[in-house]
Order: C-alpha cells, then sequence, then structure tokens
C-alpha cells in the first residue's frame, strides 16, 4: 500500500486563515452593498415616465465619458428625430440634471430625443466641465468628447442631424457655446443658462474672476455674414440675483454674439406667466432673422429657471427654461432646417 502523504501543518493553517478571510471580506462586501446611499442608488435610477433611458459611452483620443440618451415611445421605421444636448452644471451628473430640468417631460410632449453626456469625477471633483480650461487643451478635449456623444448618437439612433441644438448650466453653458464657436455648422441652436462666453477666460485663475464679472469677453472669432447666415442663434437666459455667475456674462454672451452679426438691440420687453418670475426679454435682429436673444429673470439665483422644487439648482418659481429652450431651438429648426441640410458634409447629410 502507497503511503498516506500528509497535508504540513503550515498548509493546513494557511488553508484556514485564507479561508475565514474569504468568508470575512464576503460579508464586509454585502454589507456595504446594503448601507449603499440612497442618493447614490438614485443618481443611476432612470428618471420617472415613458421613454427609454439609454446609457452609452463616447471614447476618444482625450479619453471617454459616460452619457444618457432619453428617447420617447413610438418612434417609427424610418422617422428622424430633432436632439437637444443638455450639459450639466457642477455638482450635478446626467440623472439629476434630467430630474431638474424635466426636459424628458416635454421631448415626451414634443417628440425629440435629449443627450446627457456627463463630467467625469476624475476629470474634475466636482463635476463641471473644464469649459475655462483652454491653454491647456483640455477644454477642447472635453468639447471633442461631446461631439464623439453627439455623433455616436446620430449613428445608432433616429437623429435628424440638421435640427441638432444644445443647451448647458452653468460650466455647461460655458462649454456648451465653446462648442458651437468651434462646430456651429453642427447646430442648430445654443441655449446658455448662467454660463460665461468663451473668450473669457482661459484657466483656473481666470475663470474664477470671469464668474465674477471681472474680466472682459474677446469678440468671436467670425465674419458678420458668416455668423448670420451660418451660426446658431443664441438664447441667453440668466438670474438677475445670480451671486455665482455674475449677470454680466449673460449680457456679454448676448452681445459679442450680436456685435459679430451686426445685429442691434431692439426695445426690452417684460413678460410673465402667471406667478412666476417677471424677466426682461430682448431680441438682437440683423434685419428681421433674431441672432440673439437676452432673457433675465428677476429674483431668480444660480439655478435652472422652472426646474423641480426638490432638485438642487432648481428654481420652480422662475419661467420654465426648459420649455423656452425647445421652443427657440424649435423656430431655428423651422427656419433654418433647409439651409442647414444642404450646408451639411455629402457624407452626414446623406445618412
Amino acid at each position: 500500500m502507497s503511503k498516506r502523504t500528509r497535508t504540513p501543518t503550515w498548509a493546513r493553517t494557511f488553508s484556514r486563515q485564507f479561508a475565514a478571510m474569504t468568508r470575512l471580506a464576503t460579508a464586509a462586501g454585502r454589507r456595504a452593498l446594503v448601507k449603499l446611499p440612497k442618493a447614490a442608488a438614485a443618481r443611476r435610477k432612470a428618471p420617472a415616465g415613458a421613454g427609454t433611458w439609454i446609457p452609452g459611452v463616447a471614447i476618444g483620443a482625450t479619453g471617454a465619458r459616460r452619457f444618457r440618451l432619453y428617447r420617447p415611445p413610438g418612434v417609427k421605421a424610418g422617422e428622424r428625430l430633432p436632439l437637444m444636448v443638455m450639459l450639466h452644471g457642477c455638482g450635478q451628473d446626467a440623472n439629476g440634471f434630467a430630474a431638474s430640468t424635466r426636459m424628458n417631460g416635454v421631448a415626451l410632449r414634443e417628440r425629440f430625443l435629449v443627450l446627457y453626456p456627463e463630467q467625469d469625477r476624475l476629470a474634475n471633483a466636482q463635476g463641471c466641465w473644464n469649459w475655462f480650461d483652454t491653454d491647456s487643451g483640455r477644454a477642447l478635449g472635453e468639447a471633442s468628447l461631446i461631439l464623439k456623444a453627439i455623433e455616436q448618437v446620430c449613428l445608432l439612433h433616429p437623429v435628424d442631424r440638421s435640427r441638432v441644438a444644445v443647451a448647458g448650466l452653468s460650466a455647461g453653458a460655458s462649454l456648451a457655446a465653446l462648442l458651437v464657436t468651434r462646430h456651429p455648422e453642427r447646430f442648430s441652436a445654443l441655449i446658455m443658462h448662467s454660463g460665461i462666453p468663451p473668450g473669457t477666460a482661459h484657466s483656473t485663475l481666470t475663470a474664477l474672476s470671469a464668474m465674477h464679472g471681472r474680466r472682459p469677453t474677446l469678440p468671436l472669432a467670425a465674419s458678420a455674414g458668416a455668423l448670420a447666415t451660418a451660426w446658431p442663434p443664441l438664447l441667453v437666459i440668466h438670474g438677475d440675483a445670480d451671486a455665482v455667475v455674475s449677470l454680466h456674462n449673460g449680457e456679454a454672451a448676448a452681445r459679442v454674439w450680436a456685435q459679430a452679426a451686426g445685429a442691434r438691440p431692439g426695445a426690452a420687453r417684460q413678460v410673465q406667466r402667471g406667478q412666476r418670475r417677471a424677466m426682461s426679454v430682448t431680441d438682437f435682429k440683423r434685419g428681421q432673422h433674431t441672432v440673439a436673444t437676452l432673457a433675465v429673470v428677476q429674483g431668480l439665483a444660480h439655478a435652472w429657471s422652472g426646474g423641480a422644487a426638490s432638485q438642487p439648482f432648481s428654481d420652480a418659481r422662475g419661467p420654465d427654461a426648459s420649455r423656452m429652450a425647445w421652443a427657440f431651438a424649435e423656430r431655428q429648426f423651422r427656419a433654418l432646417a433647409p439651409a442647414r441640410l444642404a450646408s451639411l458634409p455629402r457624407r452626414a447629410a446623406a445618412r
């Protein structure tokens, strides 16, 4: 008979200790999962309402960014829908911005898709888009990633490329403006809510000064004819009680957009709906063409006007910025879509 081989004592001890450690680690992991904060779980939960909430990732030379896409129900074969790109502000993510703005509800009623790119906390600890960091190229890299997300959505979903608008809040508004100045041919409308125009800051230090309205905004690098005919019109929404981003920035954004196109301001008109905050609206026109619109909301701080009361950075008492943004974009779609479709690259228009 063969001799029985005994396992060394040290091996049996190691095996028992390893098994015990594994059991402890597994139990600890389960307890950690149980104790996940409800807020963190809610951030990943799809917003309420009909339609599909689709996750995605855009990858480019400068990294990767997650995004969420809202697609309304009942899209028919061959149907092409407009796309609204929504860029969140600091301290927000795609889910939170969708909940705050309630843009998905507008998209459900009006039938369009909504894309929510999301900043990575490794790129900015506060979740801010790095719109200001043009010296290092980081801002342009993030704009390029957003363009990648738009392109991916256009390829995989029923998007009408001639009807794409971009809107943003705060840092998101500033990056949206930078994106449009770099790629004006890709968009039909730009909506800046409480943001800073391009050419105002180029680093972290200058961004802080710009937020308080202490830096001049450089003229846009576009000819009057090109901006008036090929660049998308601009809607600026800004609160006169904003202590984070000075109203001076909203006024400067509308002014430089108008000046580059040779547009003149009309008389300001007062608008108020029901018990919501009143606003002063000024159109900048070149002939019959509206180049920019400035809407200054009375008493509005640094928050999405008309947003959900339960969400941060939202003011339920303000005029509904989501409806305003869509109405503004839809007007541009109706007026400019044929000309923009003709100006799209041939390969893009054919898709």
